[in-house]
């Protein structure tokens, strides 16, 4: 049984690093279409509402969310990396040095995905209020992107869906490992008391 737990607690490991990385990814592309459809239609930055596009404020709105939301992936970055400083993936006994990895990433991956589900909500509704009409015919003009897709928002399910499975299964790992390291107490401490 040690065995099967040893290979999952490695392979989990591997996937918080690959799901970590997976959401810095995403944080770096969650305003591509917004820059590249946008950015162009604000004709003076130093006045927001002198647009070419009712709406199009929603790019300069997000502008201090994405800057917190890539600080936070790349917490999240560093805490799948101290599952292996601490040895976490390959550790048969777990010390408080695990336990503590193993909360850091869990309660990391789920307050992140709460905290940016709830704004990037906020920001696809305020994109959704563009005047997509005026923003085609801008586009068509300056030969810049035209977008009605959600897909850069929409996207947060899927990536903030595979980073709360991981944590879950983590989560899941360390009660395991637990559950199998008070057995083996058990059994220990039966063979002493049949030898004694």
């Amino acid at each position: 049984m040690y065995k099967k737990q040893m290979t999952a607690q490695r392979i989990l490991c591997l996937a918080a690093i690959i799901v970590s990385a997976i959401f810095f990814l995403y944080s770096l592309g969650i305003m591509t279409d917004l820059y590249d459809s946008l950015y162009d239609t604000m004709r003076n930055p130093s006045n927001l509402f002198q647009t070419d596009v009712d709406g199009s404020i929603v790019y300069y709105n997000m502008q201090e969310f994405n800057r917190m939301f890539l600080m936070l992936s790349i917490v999240q970055i560093l805490l799948g990396a101290l599952l292996f400083i601490t040895n976490t993936h390959s550790r048969r006994k777990y010390y408080i040095g695990n336990y503590v990895a193993t909360g850091l990433f869990v309660a990391g991956g789920v307050y992140n995905a709460v905290f940016a589900h709830q704004y990037i909500e906020i920001f696809k509704a305020q994109f959704l209020q563009v005047d997509f009409a005026a923003l085609k015919e801008h586009a068509e003009m300056w030969g810049t992107l035209y977008t009605e897709s959600t897909f850069w928002f929409d996207l947060h399910y899927a990536v903030f869906g595979l980073v709360l499975i991981v944590c879950a299964l983590l989560a899941a790992n360390a009660v395991w490992k637990v559950r199998l390291m008070k057995a083996e107490q058990h059994l220990l401490e039966e063979g002493r008391r049949s030898a004694g």
